[in-house]
């Protein structure tokens, strides 16, 4: 009998499966409960988070299909204090979640994973997102043998790396696993990202930290049964750390965690009536199309349309007169609101907007970022009615072309706004939208690779039309909008363009080969490869012109080369003939290998091996062509910057013929391209050619003339072609172009002192004469950058990024002419011309940081903010009499405070949650509380007031951090901060009515010419760069020489309180131009007018003329001598008594240490004076005397 009861247990033991089954003849009953908290983590400080708790119940219909209904549903949230505060219950956010809830959904369970989800039509994704969540709990791979194993499989994250351990309790006979998900690799991720397409990917940058860091745990406890293992319990762990910076230096954290504990398990059960269902999906979370949910801000949505005309309305008129910055915030509601509306609404808003200058402005602005075909559809209108200007379109369609969602649909539909004929009327609106088609490609071809070719067919039939009917224009321009799309498949259309490289001899201008080269730019990351052997054929090119030599190389060091390629380049330089080229080559090695950012990392050391190659040959040349670069990156702050200025040219003029400035900023591991100028001479060139007549360099009155009287022969240029064109880029994409043309000079004849009434500048003469009014506002969404990922509730995670800015300007102007009887400009120059002005030009910068849950039904999450609103009033008088060379303005007396400029920043953590409600709780929160050991808080409030005038400028700063040693940087931003630049009115000894300011030029018979000035003051600097290394000869013969026989004043500038009939009080300050023989003099003499005048304050500063501007060896004497005559201020003294005390204490022993021999001596009371003498070949003598008081 014991050895049948053995054999029975042993077969029984055999018979237990652990892999996860679900029995559809039994009814699982579970208690499941899901949180996720965001903050920081540490004591003291603000979190906040959501809960939700329910009872699930599982039966089953067939073998793999099973019914899921959830009963019980409460929902709560937490606004407060890590380890404080708890949850509080939201009885009518857990209704609506409940309603939808209490629908069953059914899925399929095979095999241990869940498969297909169904649930009824009208049940949100969001609610089916959150029953994935439940689900996930009986989603996993479950083994016996091995016990540590790991696997790719589909989850709710993705597909992702899933590492398992099983251990098998020996007491219960239950299995332990652990499951650890990796979804910082997943191949394919439950992810989106939106508005960082630009922004390049630096791999070397993530090498160096991350910004964000996420892992995912389950624990399981099975029990074994015949059909499989039966989940008893499970736990889950998620944390996801994210920080603008490093985050090894401080994070925001999620922690977002699940449990679910088996209750009952029953025989048998009617499954539910689940009437007509939906598939929805598999287990993998389904991201939400989330345009509309713009996560700083929750409103009730409904009524859109009425709103959003209400709002349109209420911040014109805010924004009317100057820019009200309590209100800037209201645009992104504006922004969700239009993006909830239909095509009609937004038909029935311009309508009833159009009418009103400052709300259709407004619409126009607002209306371009809806960003999907709704606003294609609405253009498309708009153009086909002509209802509004060509400057309307441009701004417009510039905006939300660069906005619109990279998707098919709407590539294709942009296409159809390009051959529209209202686009095609104006050149400058059909530049904007071929520019703005290749970036939405660009777009585009970031989220889908490969990119098909379809996409930018149309710039390439563009191209090739061009270059077929030698149509220099479409060429130009199509090759500058397939630079914008960097499509891999325009390389063989843009080689075509390209001396070198094209199948059939190229026949096309230097201006057009340029453009071709610079049209490689961004392709240059696609297809690195292909790029690198074009611009490295195009670079041994000698038929064509060295700039576009220069462009291959710059376009080749964006593909980052290898070390062969670089030491290939190496190597043809070293054989290079043309000097421009090798100036330009050697100095773009230099500044690469001189770089600190983490993308030339290795790129770096390459060309510091070519430098020394070629430092031999080249490292002395110095010509117009040229490039100059600065960089800086730190690795705790993962954040860096490099701007560089490059000049093209060669031999055949003195101007470079393209200049171009570029700024990078490095951050969150991507490269983001900011600003990008550039310059071409075009026919300029060949009318200044190789040299000036008459120009000698030191940029005197006889330089001026000398390029004006080759400026005057502008005649003799051809009509056909631009004399000088300029380009701007933003992000990496060009968005301006302009050629300047030889009819445009024909209006610099309308400047000249001969031209009569009539032409446009007396036109607008006269106008400014009757009044000027104009009113200018513009609300842009600079930034919207988003990602969001599933978390394991179900709930999407998101970080996101909003920068807009609101800009307005208001000026209310009015001149008038005495004698007004001017018949020529020229009869203007001995006019006493005034103008009176008022208004104001201003700007509010707001810039947010989300990460947190977003969705319609909730927010939560940190949130760091900051406004920064600037605001300049220009309220004032001038008079100008130009012949007479006198400025006068009359500025009103302060009368109100205002703010200059402020700064708020802010971080919390927030709570939508409830009749659209926001809570939000600072960081710094215990500051309210208790004082802790980690809390820092400095403010203050520095006046300087002027009883003289009768105004003052205060700096108030507010500041409260808590830190944390271990975590920086980013603790030391977090927290609270605000600062301001205030102009207040000040007690005045005698009422003002306003403050006069006169600028007087007088003209000096010997004029010193500004290269004479910048020598001296150079001079002056050199000593001090050359400190401690100055090698002097004996004196050389004199090169300037200019006499005068007393001081000539040059500048005279008086600033005065005036108080009506009373007696002026103020300043005057005149500067002199003494300069005589071989000495260079300037004198600067300031003093106190007025009854209570007591001071005076001269200046005279010398230093002697060498005989050869481009000699070092010289001998040289520099002399500053500061008297003050009388009292001056007795602020002063104290100041001057603290500095003497300190230099005789440190001056000593800093001269003993660098070898310099020191002596003291007394020195005459009230004078400041210092000199700077050669005293022999290897050394110098300084003397500096400051009064002891």
């Amino acid at each position: 009998m014991l050895t049948l009861c053995l054999t029975f247990l042993l077969l029984a033991c055999q018979a237990a499966r652990y892999d996860l089954t679900l029995n559809h003849r039994k009814t699982y009953e579970y208690k499941y409960e899901g949180e996720v908290k965001f903050g920081s983590g540490k004591p003291n400080r603000a979190e906040s988070g959501v809960r939700i708790q329910c009872n699930i119940k599982i039966s089953g219909e067939s073998p793999q299909v099973f019914i899921l209904q959830v009963s019980d549903v409460t929902f709560a949230e937490l606004n407060g204090i890590t380890g404080k505060s708890d949850f509080s219950q939201c009885p009518k956010l857990s209704q609506r979640i409940a309603a939808q809830l209490a629908k069953p959904f059914k899925f399929e369970h095979i095999n241990g994973h869940v498969r297909q989800i169904q649930a009824a039509p009208d049940v949100t994704e969001t609610t089916i997102n959150i029953v994935r969540g439940m689900l996930s709990f009986f989603h996993a791979t479950v083994k016996t043998s091995p016990t540590v194993y790991e696997l790719e499989e589909v989850g709710i994250h993705g597909m992702c790396p899933n590492n398992y351990a099983t251990e098998i309790n020996k007491q219960t006979n239950n299995m332990n696993v652990t499951q650890v998900v990796d979804i910082d690799h997943c191949r394919i991720k439950a992810a989106m990202q939106n508005g960082m397409a630009f922004a390049v990917l630096d791999k070397e940058t993530k090498q160096r930290g991350e910004s964000m860091i996420s892992t995912v745990q389950y624990l399981y406890t099975i029990q074994p049964t015949e059909e499989g293992g039966m989940v008893k319990s499970a736990y889950a762990l998620e944390q996801q750390h994210f920080s603008p910076f490093n985050v090894k230096g401080g994070s925001f954290r999620m922690e977002a965690k699940k449990e679910m504990v088996l209750i009952r398990v029953s025989e048998g059960g009617k499954p539910a009536n689940v009437g007509q269902l939906q598939n929805r999906g598999d287990i993998v979370h389904k991201l939400v199309n989330s345009n509309a949910n713009i996560p700083l801000v929750m409103q009730d949505l409904a009524e859109p349309k009425a709103k959003a005309i209400r709002m349109i309305k209420q911040l014109a008129e805010d924004h009317k007169n100057q820019i009200k910055k309590e209100t800037t915030e209201d645009t992104l509601k504006v922004y969700q609101l239009l993006r909830m509306l239909q095509d009609r609404d937004l038909d029935e808003m311009w309508v009833e907007l159009a009418r009103n200058n400052e709300h259709r402005r407004f619409f126009l602005d607002m209306v371009a970022e809806i960003n999907d075909d709704r606003v294609l559809k609405f253009l498309h209108k708009r153009f086909i009615s002509k209802d509004v200007s060509a400057n309307e379109a441009v701004q417009t369609l510039l905006i939300a072309m660069n906005h619109l969602q990279p998707r098919a649909e709407l590539v294709e539909k942009a296409k159809e706004i390009m051959n529209m004929e209202f686009i095609k009327s104006n050149p400058h609106l059909w530049t904007a939208a071929m520019f703005s088609f290749g970036s939405l490609v660009y777009k585009y071809c970031a989220y889908h690779s490969p990119c098909p070719q379809a996409a930018v067919q149309p710039l390439l039939n563009l191209a090739n039309e061009g270059l077929r009917n030698h149509n220099e224009t479409k060429m130009f321009i199509a090759l500058r909008a397939l630079g914008n799309a960097g499509h891999p498949g325009s390389i063989k259309t843009i080689t075509n363009f390209l001396p070198g490289v094209a199948a059939n001899p190229v026949d096309v201008s230097c201006r057009v080969q340029s453009a071709a080269m610079q049209a490689l730019r961004l392709t240059a990351r696609r297809d690195p490869y292909s790029v690198q052997e074009i611009a490295l054929k195009v670079f041994l090119q000698k038929n064509c012109a060295p700039e576009t030599n220069m462009m291959a190389i710059m376009v080749m060091f964006n593909t980052k080369p290898s070390a062969a390629l670089v030491s290939t380049l190496t190597a043809h330089l070293e054989r290079e003939k043309d000097i421009h080229l090798a100036s330009f080559a050697y100095s773009y090695l230099e500044n690469i290998a001189r770089s600190k950012t983490p993308d030339n990392h290795n790129l770096s050391i390459y060309c510091s091996l070519a430098m020394k190659s070629l430092a031999a040959k080249f490292g002395r040349l110095s010509y117009n062509s040229r490039s100059f670069r600065m960089d800086m990156f730190d690795d705790d702050l993962l954040m860096g910057t490099s701007a560089s200025f490059n000049m093209l040219g060669g031999p055949t003029s003195v101007l470079p013929t393209e200049i171009i400035s570029q700024q990078k900023y490095f951050a969150i591991g991507r490269i983001m391209k900011l600003m990008e100028f550039g310059i071409r001479s075009e026919t300029l060139k060949q009318l200044i050619g190789p040299s000036i007549p008459g120009f000698k360099g030191d940029f005197s009155f006889s330089d001026f003339q000398a390029i004006y009287n080759v400026l005057k022969n502008w005649e003799s240029l051809p009509n056909d072609k631009p004399i000088i064109s300029a380009y701007s880029r933003l992000s990496g994409q060009e968005f301006f172009f302009v050629n300047i043309q030889k009819d445009l000079l024909e209006y610099i004849k309308a400047v000249s002192p001969s031209a009569p009434k009539g032409t446009p500048v007396w036109a607008a003469i006269e106008q400014l004469q009757k009044g000027l009014s104009w009113h200018w506002t513009k609300p842009l969404l600079n930034i919207e950058a988003r990602l969001l990922q599933a978390t394991t509730l179900g709930l999407p995670v998101e970080i996101a990024k909003y920068y807009q800015t609101v800009t307005g300007i208001t000026i209310n102007a009015k001149a008038a002419i005495n004698p007004p009887q001017a018949q020529h400009l020229g009869d203007l120059i001995n006019a006493d011309i005034s103008l009176e002005s008022e208004g104001v030009v201003g700007f509010t910068k707001d810039f947010w940081i989300f990460h947190g849950i977003n969705t319609e039904l909730f927010q939560c999450g940190s949130e760091m903010k900051s406004k920064a609103p600037v605001e300049l009033p220009m309220k004032l008088s001038a008079k100008i009499n130009v012949g007479k060379r006198v400025l006068e303005l009359d500025i009103p007396a302060c009368k109100n405070e205002f703010e200059l400029i402020s700064f708020r920043y802010i971080t919390v953590t927030r709570s939508f949650i409830e009749n659209w409600q926001q809570l939000l709780l600072d960081y710094c929160f215990s500051f309210k509380q208790q004082p802790t050991p980690n809390n820092w808080w400095r403010k203050a409030n520095m006046c300087a007031k002027s009883s003289m005038y009768g105004v003052g400028v205060c700096v108030d700063y507010d500041i409260r951090r808590q830190y944390f040693n271990n975590e920086y940087p980013l603790y030391s931003i977090m927290g609270f901060t605000h600062a301001a630049i205030r102009v207040v009115p000040a007690e005045a000894t005698k009422p003002v009515e306003k403050i006069h300011l006169e600028v007087q030029c007088k003209p000096a018979s010997h004029p010193l010419t500004i290269r004479h000035l910048y020598e001296t003051m150079r001079r002056i600097a050199q000593v001090f760069e050359d400190f401690c290394n100055v090698t002097c000869a004996s004196p050389l013969p004199v090169f300037y020489h200019l006499k005068f026989s007393s001081p000539q004043p040059v500048v005279s500038i008086k600033a005065i309180a005036m108080s009506g009939n009373q007696n002026l009080e103020g300043f005057d300050m005149t500067l002199y131009n003494p300069s005589e023989g071989d000495t260079l003099k300037a004198q600067m003499i300031m003093s106190h007018i007025g009854d209570a005048a007591n001071w005076k304050m001269c200046v005279d500063a010398s230093a002697q003329s060498p005989a050869n501007l481009n000699d070092y060896h010289e001998e040289r004497r520099f002399d500053i001598l500061i008297t003050f005559s009388t009292n001056f201020l007795e602020m002063f003294f104290v100041l001057m008594d603290f500095i003497h005390s300190r230099m005789e204490r440190y001056i000593p022993g800093m001269a003993l240490l660098y070898g310099f021999n020191q002596t003291s001596e007394s020195n005459a009371n009230q004078e400041v004076s210092a000199s700077i003498v050669c005293a022999s070949s290897d050394s110098i003598d300084v003397t500096i005397k400051l009064p002891k008081v």
